[in-house]
């Protein structure tokens, strides 16, 4: 097989897909799997033409992903925005799909991302963010889990592990990001925890409540963010907390904890406090601190960071963020955050504008424009 023939076809293949109306980033999924097909089906029977075979395949692979993302997207419509508690359905087959794209071929690292890929929705530039890695990083990681699994037959389903990964990013994307897909995240981690007893899907179930609670105070009419101190507290689903805080302590008496554990007892500390001055910012610390020991994940960090600079003031926050890679995603804006606190507001007005041009999405990028422009203001109001 001439791979740099390929090579040379893709641009091409691709463009005739985008002419039939396919968009760019579909087409080129599109054409990536085929190329998969090509890899396994070449060798043994080679085409007489290359790139109409390769326009043939491709385009049944964007028509069925086409279909599979219309099924998924009346899934969700089906699904309250607010999930209710109790009985579940009966297990679908979505998340069969979860296990199955879980192979035990693959490392749990090429799972999540074929899985979040092919099953949860995500464009290759979400996972990409999600991982902290470029986005041709992550289309290599993709294509090569694919090749992985290409002839393998899936009837060998991956590890809760894996999945609960899976299901975790999806629900952050479907929080923060451009799509929504966290009722659809809480609707299987749901089913998940109705099917098996397991510390880590009921600390994953009460994360998702706990956050998925906030959710009618983080947006503003205008569609602007509002950050956690100023968010209206009456407009928490209470019903939702209260679930997500039983589902947590039924967790951890097991006393075997794990990060999602960690990350649901933090956001239930937040849940808690009647008002913002009222959060137990020391607590917060020392929960920081047990899901660093269990992950040292360097988002933890960044928001312990944070964490410590409300507990013990904005200097000693300071102080715990310069231990830190200013390459982290959200870095600047937390030095912002914290100098603003320290009463620099020149610095603070600085970095939240240089913040600004590095946010992952739009609202995110608004907010902090707003901030550097609102000390600014104050700035030559005072002069």
């Amino acid at each position: 097989m001439n791979e740099a023939l390929l090579r040379d076809l893709v641009p091409a293949v691709i463009g005739v897909l985008v002419r039939r109306g396919a968009d760019f980033a579909s087409a080129e999924d599109a054409v990536q799997d085929a190329l998969v097909e090509a890899v396994r089906a070449w060798p043994g029977d080679p085409p007489k033409d290359a790139k109409g075979w390769l326009v043939t395949v491709a385009w049944r692979k964007f028509l069925d992903a086409a279909r599979a993302e219309t099924s998924r997207r009346r899934r969700e419509e089906r699904i309250d925005s607010e999930p209710a508690p109790g009985p579940v359905d009966a297990v679908d087959d979505t998340l069969q799909l979860y296990f199955l794209c879980a192979h035990p071929s693959l490392t749990p690292a090429s799972s999540v991302a074929l899985t979040l890929r092919a099953v949860g929705g995500l464009t290759t530039r979400q996972i990409a963010q999600a991982y902290l890695v470029p986005e041709a990083t992550m289309a290599q990681r993709i294509s090569r889990a694919k090749r992985t699994v290409a002839g393998v037959r899936f009837n060998q389903p991956g590890d809760v592990a894996t999945v609960l990964r899976v299901l975790y990013l999806v629900f952050n994307e479907g929080y923060t990001g451009d799509v929504d897909l966290a009722a659809e995240a809480i609707r299987l981690t749901r089913q998940l925890a109705a099917r098996i007893s397991h510390e880590e899907v009921a600390g994953l179930l009460a994360l998702m409540l706990l956050h998925h609670a906030r959710r009618p105070a983080r947006i503003r009419p205008d569609g602007s963010l509002v950050p956690l101190p100023e968010q209206d507290r009456g407009l928490w689903d209470t019903r939702l907390i209260a679930e997500g805080v039983d589902v947590l302590q039924t967790a951890l008496a097991r006393d075997r904890l794990g990060e999602f554990q960690a990350q649901a007892a933090i956001a239930a500390l937040h849940a808690d406090a009647q008002t913002a001055g009222e959060t137990d910012w020391v607590q917060i610390v020392e929960w920081y601190d047990e899901l660093l020991r269990l992950t040292g994940n360097p988002v933890a960090r960044l928001n312990r960071a944070v964490a410590v600079g409300e507990a013990d003031g904005p200097q000693a926050g300071l102080a715990a963020l310069a231990e830190l890679d200013p390459a982290l995603p959200r870095h600047t804006a937390a030095a912002a955050y914290l100098h603003e606190r320290a009463g620099d507001p020149v610095t603070a007005a600085r970095l939240y504008a240089e913040a600004a041009q590095a946010a992952p999405n739009l609202p995110e990028r608004d907010h902090l424009t707003r901030q550097a422009a609102r000390l600014n203001a104050q700035l030559r109001d005072n002069y």
